[in-house]
């Protein structure tokens, strides 16, 4: 793979590509506007569907224009093959070698029951099987002093077992490598011949916790593969299009022809910033919730636009629903679990339910309704994309009049309504349902919304949040048509659905920073004494090294531009068995508690009470580097959603139709949102439609849209 530049960001033509369950979506800005395109997603290589979208966009613009000249093509990409590849556990057969005696670490995990009173939870099982985990006799100790060294012959004998193992990749997690790598790097280093991927814990992820860090290590192993494979069958489909589009490669072009420029690809990574392909090609892991993050920064830029800073963001696709809180801006947490297994690389603080449109609708065994986490996906899909025979929620809210046949994907595709209607009825029929299908369909959009008011609780409540105080900022192909029913639930006084909401995770991804992050595990005693401060000096040191890192890989895969910097310390009482990250700072003369300060105040609101005197450990240092990106349609104006609004009567719905509210038919306006003027207000109940998405707002709700084209619903 091509070092990449900084200069391929700002090249003449930026694609942004999501790839969902259902839909992949595309957003450029081509002669200063921005555009959106969706294509069906092909679950068996997402790559094809990227091809077919940039066929698409090369060809004609999407509008009817020329054909562009060749090359001076960047694509940013939103994956969610490292999330598929764990959720389905179709990933690569991994060795992991680790410190002898500590092989079982991976299976032993925490002590924490995620079931407490189920009897027959079967835990996640580990992704590395006992006969593939390979003890190595050293030992460092938590000081970092090296007390024992793997000798030759050792090394020889682990090199050899993992041979005759035949994995396809490996993973090497020794303890306390996060204080000295020297073990760890040789026996990297004597493993190296064998030509396998390698994934190193003291270059992933050089923090304490060692069950954490050798499942992060792992799953990175288990993902790369396969990730390294997809990644060079995306880069050969977009060389392809590229030399389509330039007439040829080789002697195929005609003499005297521009050579053609091969499209730079970056990668969307968890942590909500971009970076380059070899870079995710190499540590996956950091791209497990790619899309989601893209949906969150989105979110985060739209809403500030229109005055939000605080905002549960509310991302209903096809498959799953992605929800989040955000204060201010987009911050990534130190610890996640995907697939029910931990992964420490930073990510966006996203909860994820098994709640979309394309979920399937079933009767339990007690007769029960119940709604996913199954799906239909796009293949086969809803019933009325004219393939699926199983009833989902898109098939329900077309029932119920929410959805308009005629008006999907800007009418390009047309809903079967009928279909939908007489599969439905059979389908109950067999389950010896006596729900007529009005009741049944109502029961489905109660059921996925519960599933959905629950994920959105765990954002908010449960981690010390009032909904009241926020704005719910709905996207997704879905998200605009449960928004209204999920604010009422949760009294949350304003929603928010943007512009171009089934495109909004592939918009984030367009205007999201060039990331890379780095952490190091200190534990270090920095209060407890009123007169005991933060050792500036050292604290400045080890940021500078990360600093230094940081600069080195930067240099290194050729960017360009003024990097900036974000520091921040995960702190604890001492005797806690968890951290909270607060931000550090960088002035030498400022008070000098005001980290321990920050620190007080964070666990008060999250937990409810702080120990003003109690001994402070500063567990790990964290490092964000930061190269910033060109930020289309910057030059909207800031809208004040408080702000009166004036009637307007004069807007002409497009047609009328009953829609189900509350278990009720009532006659709705329905509205193309590009005929609201930016401005005027107007009362539900209303159904607006879109390219991207459809919008069903409540009777009585007041609606706009500002001065940023963000569509606001006064709630309460």
């Amino acid at each position: 793979m091509a070092r990449v530049s900084q200069s391929a960001l700002h090249s003449e033509l930026r694609i942004a590509i999501d790839t969902g369950g259902t839909f992949t979506d595309c957003v450029w800005v081509e002669g200063g506007v921005l555009k959106t395109l969706k294509v069906f997603s092909t679950p068996d290589d997402p790559s094809r569907a990227i091809a077919d979208a940039l066929r698409k966009i090369g060809a004609t613009g999407k509008t009817g224009e020329a054909t562009r000249k060749p090359g001076a093509v960047t694509l940013l990409h939103g994956t969610t093959v490292g999330t598929n590849a764990l959720l389905q556990r179709n990933g690569a057969r991994v060795a992991l070698i680790t410190t002898s005696g500590f092989e079982d670490v991976i299976e032993i995990g925490r002590q924490a029951r995620p079931r407490l009173y189920d009897f027959f939870f079967d835990r996640v099982a580990p992704l590395v099987g006992r006969e593939l985990r390979f003890g190595v006799k050293e030992r460092t100790d938590a000081e970092g002093r090296i007390l024992e060294r793997p000798p030759e012959a050792e090394l020889t004998r682990v090199r050899e077992a993992v041979r005759r193992a035949n994995p396809d990749a490996i993973a090497i997690s020794l303890l306390f490598s996060f204080a000295n790598p020297e073990n760890e790097a040789a026996v990297a280093a004597a493993v190296a011949e064998l030509g396998k991927p390698l994934s190193v814990s003291h270059r992933i992820l050089p923090e304490f916790r060692e069950y954490e860090r050798t499942s992060t290590v792992v799953v990175n192993a288990y993902l790369q593969p396969l990730m390294q494979s997809y990644m060079e069958r995306l880069a050969e489909r977009v060389k392809k299009h590229a030399e389509e589009l330039g007439g040829g490669s080789g002697a195929a072009r005609k003499q005297g022809e521009p050579r053609v420029s091969i499209p730079r690809i970056f990668v969307m990574q968890s942590s909500g910033g971009i970076t380059a392909l070899e870079s995710a090609a190499r540590e996956p892991v950091r791209t497990v919730l790619s899309g989601p993050a893209g949906g969150l920064v989105g979110a985060a830029a739209m809403a500030g636009r229109s005055g939000f800073r605080k905002i549960l963001s509310f991302d209903m696709g096809g498959t799953s629903t992605d929800v989040a809180a955000v204060q201010g801006e987009v911050r990534a947490g130190g610890q996640a679990e995907v697939a029910g297994l931990p992964v420490g690389v930073p990510m966006l603080e996203i909860h994820t339910v098994g709640a979309g449109g394309g979920s399937l609708a079933r009767f339990d065994a007690g007769g029960s309704l119940r709604v996913g986490p199954e799906s239909a996906g796009a293949d086969p899909g809803p019933i009325c994309y004219g393939r699926g025979t199983e009833p989902t929620v898109t098939d329900a809210n077309l029932v119920m009049g929410r959805l308009r046949p005629d008006r999907f994907l800007g009418g390009e595709f047309a809903l079967d309504v009928e279909r939908a209607r007489r599969i439905t009825t059979e389908w109950l029929k067999k389950q010896g349902s006596h729900l007529s299908l009005e009741q049944f369909s109502t029961g489905v959009v109660r059921v996925v919304n519960a599933n959905m008011e629950r994920a959105l609780r765990v954002v908010s409540i449960e981690r010390g949040y009032d909904p009241r105080d926020f704005a719910l900022v709905a996207f997704g192909g879905a998200g605009g048509l449960h928004a209204c029913e999920l604010a009422e639930a949760l009294a949350i006084p304003t929603v928010m659905i943007p512009e171009r909401p089934g495109a909004l995770s592939a918009f984030g991804i367009l205007v999201s920073d060039v990331v890379k992050d780095y952490s190091r595990t200190l534990l270090w005693r920095i209060a407890g004494h009123p007169r005991q401060a933060l050792p500036r000096a050292r604290l400045q040191k080890e940021f500078r090294m990360l600093e230094a890192a940081a600069q080195k890989e930067f240099r290194a895969e050729r960017w360009r531009g003024a990097v900036q910097y974000e520091r921040s310390l995960d702190l604890r009482y001492r005797g806690q068995g968890y951290e909270l990250n607060v931000p550090a700072t960088n002035n030498k003369d400022s008070d000098k508690d005001d980290v321990t300060a920050r620190f007080h105040r964070e666990h008060q609101r999250r937990y409810g009470y702080h120990h003003a005197g109690r001994e402070i450990e500063l567990v790990t240092l964290r490092l964000r580097a930061r190269l910033r990106t060109p930020q289309p349609q910057s030059q909207f104006k800031v809208a004040q959603p408080q702000t009166a609004q004036k009637a307007s009567p004069s807007v002409a719905p497009v047609e009328r139709s009953p829609v189900v509210f509350h278990g009720k038919a009532v006659t709705t306006p329905v509205f193309e949102r590009a005929d609201i003027l930016p401005g005027r207000s107007l009362t539900g109940p209303a159904v607006i439609t879109e390219y991207s998405a459809t919008t069903v707002i409540s009777p009585g709700r007041k609606f706009w849209v500002d001065a940023s084209e963000n569509l606001v619903i006064r709630v309460r």
